[in-house]
């Protein structure tokens, strides 16, 4: 199996791969549907998105699991199907990318607040566990723990995956508010202050992913690896702002060139691996590669 770690040694800096969701709708999904259900339902077309990603000259490519706990699968009637769907979310994927690629697997946020005490870190830290033992037992090479707000769960999920498995962790927070002291997530969590409780969770890579364009991103990046230098980072951003158009679709503005056109600044701000998020496509990753390469041949 590929380390995620050594391959960013190795290569100096990884291409991930771009958004899921659109292109699961594309192929039919419904509204109501759960998209993690179709590892079973619909292999084929899950299989076919990784396989997408990794000829577009992606090195990393993840797995359809991000709503992969028990919490989330339980709103499908899926609950007792954790470990099938993650396990064969991992399988489908490292088909697709052959024995070479990375397949880093998704894990995102339960939709449970400890805070609001209707769920124990107990139960959250089980919820985890499951999932990423049955990623591992897929093929996966290491998962992401991603698109997290909050370090009390973000801090289980990492703990989980780092003491169940032996798989590397990443963990990509989303910073969506922008303050007078800098960009913080939904919760008010900073990039220093996320840093610091990842590490002393575990994790081995650190990271941010959605709500913010590539331009956007730079600050965040440029804080996580001040906080945190010699840690490799994971920015996967999403294609700018979403615009809702009149008749009710939404279009993504920032284009394959213009995400381009911010990877050499990304990389600069200490980015390991770059990819995308909500509203990036095959398109987008190939210019991302071709921005890479150039960025490493100097």
């Amino acid at each position: 199996m590929p380390n995620l770690l050594t391959a960013i040694k190795t290569k100096g800096i990884l291409v991930s791969d771009g958004g899921w969701g659109s292109f699961l709708v594309a192929h039919g999904l419904k509204p109501g549907e759960s998209p993690e259900g179709w590892n079973l339902d619909h292999p084929d077309e899950v299989r076919g998105i990784a396989r997408m990603y990794a000829e577009a000259g992606a090195d990393v490519v993840l797995t359809n699991s991000f709503g992969g706990t028990r919490f989330k699968l339980a709103h499908y009637g899926l609950a007792d199907r954790v470990g099938e769907i993650n396990e064969t979310a991992a399988r489908l994927s490292r088909q697709a990318v052959g024995p070479d690629n990375i397949v880093l697997a998704s894990m995102g946020p339960t939709g449970k607040i400890l805070m609001m005490g209707d769920i124990s870190e107990e139960e959250l830290y089980d919820a985890f566990k499951e999932q990423a033992v049955a990623l591992e037992k897929g093929g996966a090479d290491a998962v992401t723990v991603e698109t997290m707000s909050a370090v009390d769960e973000a801090g289980l999920a990492v703990r989980a995956a780092k003491e169940n498995t032996a798989l590397t962790v990443a963990v990509s927070f989303t910073f969506d508010t922008k303050t007078p002291q800098g960009y913080r997530t939904m919760m008010g969590v900073s990039p220093e202050a996320m840093a610091a409780a990842m590490l002393d969770a575990g994790a081995d890579v650190l990271g941010a992913n959605c709500s913010l364009g590539s331009g956007e991103m730079v600050e965040v990046i440029a804080a996580l690896h001040a906080a945190a230098p010699g840690i490799p980072l994971v920015v996967h951003p999403n294609a700018g702002k979403p615009e809702q158009q009149p008749d009710g679709s939404i279009v993504y503005p920032e284009t394959p060139a213009c995400i381009a056109a911010n990877v050499p600044v990304l990389i600069e701000a200490g980015a390991s691996i770059t990819g995308g998020c909500c509203g990036t496509g095959p398109d987008h990753i190939r210019a991302i590669r071709a921005a890479v390469d150039a960025a490493l041949a100097g």
